[in-house]
């Protein structure tokens, strides 16, 4: 007997065995249940997450003659006929290469006879969205008012190509992508079904590699068996086969563009050539790195967790990354790898692209835009710290009669109006505040400095060229900020936000208002 891929091999007979649907399949059993099944649905999501297979397990329900709470028995001779496709009045239609006038006026015909088996005439519609403009002309009277004994069920990846007319006269349910979780505790359960030994780790990689979809999963482990068949599949294995990257690799990689260390990215790159990974899953994977790390970077502890998915020493490890990189930063490497992926699948010298976007990354001198230049920054920030840095003294000419004795440092600039109350208040409990503000505005606020303007005015001030000044000066978002205080913190404080000029400094021009209580906390997050 010929081999059965595992997709098609263990495609969901009844709705228990469907899986990450949950709310779904509850809704069409309990319609079954009280005989309330309405006449047209539209099945939504993206690829492998059950659509089609979920249509095909509701017609044989709507036309079981012994269903179990709302599930079809499979063994009725109706449920036979179904399944093996000798049924005729389970129509499967594939709106891709049948998507003209003539093909609906077919099905309008056909709808006129009532089954031959069976209570329904059920009318599988695949990629829908397909269908020309005629087409779904052709269908819509039939839509709105078939015969009691047809139900149409609609499927569809795309459903903001269908017309509204077409979809006010359908039950709309959408798909969910299914999680890493429901995905990886699936395919483990196949595996003992299939005596076939596969690392835990293995798994859960084949169940991120799959996007969410279900479909996708089993075709991608059905691969990395028959590569490694008769033996364990491990980790590894899955990353030879899928042309993958190890974190590990990812972790070099980020710390030698951090470092603005080209010689080494580029050395990297060539060592992941080389061993015969698939450059765009490469871009991609290192993009959802570079996600993991900003990630880490603006959630608390007991959040991590929840966003990350990802073992407790790896979180350490990206943990210690985040120390050495800004958020600006991060972003800015998604940005130049986000355009790379959209280029990359279309040129013939991927490996040149990736090495350009490897270079912008860990020489932002070479871009001029605002990211670019907070980039740099903090590159030169880090040479201070460090004290890894040289001034050209014969750069400029000394002033006359100047001695080469350090300047004498210029003294700060004293405020001597007193702090409002109210303000000093707001800014003594933003923790409560900033607990409630959603990203990336919570991001963008990290960076800001407090400072006071008149007697009731809290000051928000960005350095120059800050990205997140464009996003917090909108007034939504500064209604936004005003709405928290007052419901947070019980005070009615007015919120500015302004940026700092190129040749401005903060205690110049600003009266800075730092929290009085939990001080590490507060300077740590502006």
């Amino acid at each position: 007997m010929s081999y059965t891929a595992l997709y098609r091999k263990f495609r969901p007979s009844t709705f228990d065995q469907v899986k990450g649907q949950d709310h779904i399949v509850q809704t069409l059993k309990n319609q079954i249940n009280a005989n309330r099944i309405g006449h047209a649905y539209l099945f939504c999501g993206t690829r492998g997450t059950g659509k089609t297979s979920v249509a095909k397990i509701f017609a044989k329900a709507v036309n079981c003659e012994h269903p179990v709470d709302g599930s079809p028995c499979n063994e009725c001779e109706t449920c036979r006929g179904i399944t093996n496709g000798s049924a005729m009045n389970v129509i499967e239609i594939d709106a891709a290469s049948n998507n003209g006038v003539d093909n609906i006026r077919q099905i309008r015909d056909e709808i006129q006879y009532s089954p031959s088996s069976g209570k329904y005439t059920v009318y599988i519609i695949d990629e829908v969205h397909m269908l020309s403009i005629g087409a779904f002309n052709a269908l819509l009277k039939t839509l709105e008012e078939p015969p009691a004994y047809v139900i149409f069920i609609l499927a569809t990846t795309e459903p903001h190509k269908i017309p509204i007319t077409i979809l006010s006269r359908c039950q709309r349910y959408d798909f969910k992508r299914i999680s890493i979780d429901t995905i990886a505790a699936r395919l483990s359960e196949l595996m003992e079904k299939e005596s076939i030994e596969v690392e835990d780790k293995a798994i859960r990689y084949v169940a991120k590699a799959a996007d969410g979809s279900m479909r996708d999963a089993l075709s991608l482990l059905d691969q990395c068996i028959a590569f490694y068949l008769g033996q364990k599949l491990t980790y590894d294995n899955v990353l030879d086969v899928l042309g993958a990257v190890d974190n590990e690799i990812f972790s070099r990689l980020t710390r030698s563009v951090i470092d603005s260390d080209v010689t080494t990215s580029l050395n990297i790159l060539d060592e992941i050539i080389m061993q015969g990974r698939e450059p765009g899953q490469f871009v991609n994977d290192f993009i959802w790195y570079l996600r993991n790390l900003m990630l880490i970077k603006t959630s608390d502890d007991d959040e991590i967790m929840e966003v990350i998915d990802a073992s407790a020493e790896r979180i350490e490890a990206l943990k210690e990354e985040a120390q050495m990189v800004n958020v600006d930063v991060i972003m800015r490497y998604i940005r130049i790898l986000s355009e790379l992926s959209g280029q990359i699948k279309y040129s013939s010298q991927k490996r040149v692209l990736i090495e350009i976007a490897l270079i912008k990354l860990a020489k932002p001198a070479m871009e001029r835009d605002v990211s670019s230049l907070n980039n740099r920054i903090a590159i030169l920030e880090k040479k201070i710290e460090e004290g890894n840095f040289t001034v050209n003294v014969g750069a400029a000419p000394q002033a006359a009669g100047s001695s080469g004795a350090n300047p004498e440092p210029k003294p700060k600039k004293v405020f001597e109006k007193a702090i409002p109350e109210d303000v000093q208040y707001v800014v003594d409990n933003w923790g409560s505040v900033r607990r409630h503000i959603s990203n990336p505005y919570k991001t963008f606020l990290q960076d800001a400095r407090f400072s006071v303007k008149g007697e009731n005015t809290l000051l928000i001030v960005f350095n120059p060229g800050a990205i997140g000044y464009e996003g917090c000066s909108k007034p939504e978002v500064i209604e936004m900020l005003n709405t928290l205080i007052s419901e947070e913190i019980k005070k009615q404080v007015k919120v500015e936000v302004t940026m700092l000029e190129n040749n401005q400094t903060f205690s110049d021009y600003y009266q800075e208002v730092v929290s009085k209580i939990n001080m590490d906390i507060e300077e740590e997050d502006f």
